[in-house]
């Protein structure tokens, strides 16, 4: 709860132990610290009951929170570096099902595995969406064993895949309706703009939660992302319209 509230206030763990102090006795900050190290964090999400359409993509939160003047002035240190950190959200309520931290180099694709491993298997996958950077064998693997429909857009050279490779039947099926219409056509007629929510929802995490992290330790900083993502879980439910079609 104290390390919500520190996400939700952008509070130092000082000024934070002042704001809490009335609720009683409450470990040290050097406690809280240590315990984010360590701490499991388990996403409330807010399931329907629906097939999920998940949405993927990643985005960078800095580390050190170097300035830009610095930079621009004396350049880049050695000590300047950031995280990557990798969303999937139900693109039909906007709750974010998995939350994942790497490193900056650390590729999308090689990550959806285990971003989908997050996710109950007795929940429902529809469609499971990206932009090229999912679009490798692994992938298609991993969205053909959930028992999902892919949705991402094959290269612009890409050459159709062998029967027996998972995935193979969609993506040599979408290079066949490129050829025959447009790249952009496909995109439309196959619903691959819903990817848009997932930078909608990378542009929320940074503005309502900040686009540094505060943690030094690699186990702090994958704490504050599942608690970040927490909190953006529980603001959707809290604010999102439930709008219903009568006409």
């Amino acid at each position: 709860m104290l390390l919500g509230l520190k996400q939700v206030f952008r509070l130092p763990l000082r000024a934070l132990q002042g704001f809490a102090l009335s609720l009683g006795s409450l470990p040290s900050p050097a406690c809280r610290c240590r315990r984010a190290q360590t701490l499991k964090v388990a996403l409330p999400v807010l399931h329907t009951g629906e097939p999920l359409h998940l949405v993927v993509d990643s985005t960078g939160l800095k580390v050190y929170g170097e300035g830009e003047w610095k930079v621009r002035k004396h350049g880049w240190s050695k000590r300047r570096t950031w995280r990557k950190v990798h969303l999937t959200m139900d693109a039909n309520t906007g709750q974010i099902c998995a939350a994942l931290m790497t490193h900056q180099d650390e590729g999308d694709g090689e990550v959806l595995p285990d971003l989908l491993d997050q996710i109950p298997a007795d929940v429902a996958i529809d469609t499971a969406g990206g932009d090229g950077a999912y679009n490798t064998r692994p992938c298609h693997a991993q969205i053909a064993a959930r028992a999902a429909t892919p949705s991402i857009p094959p290269r612009e050279d890409a050459m159709p895949w062998p029967d027996s490779t998972p995935g193979a039947a969609w993506r040599n099926a979408a290079i066949d309706a490129i050829a025959q219409s447009s790249r952009s056509e496909w995109k439309q007629e196959s619903g691959y703009h819903r990817r848009s929510l997932a930078e909608t929802l990378m542009y929320r995490l940074k503005i309502l939660t900040g686009p540094c992290l505060w943690a030094r330790a690699i186990g702090s900083q994958a704490t504050e992302v599942s608690i970040r993502a927490g909190v953006l879980n529980r603001m959707a439910a809290l604010g999102r319209p439930q709008s219903v079609r009568i006409a």
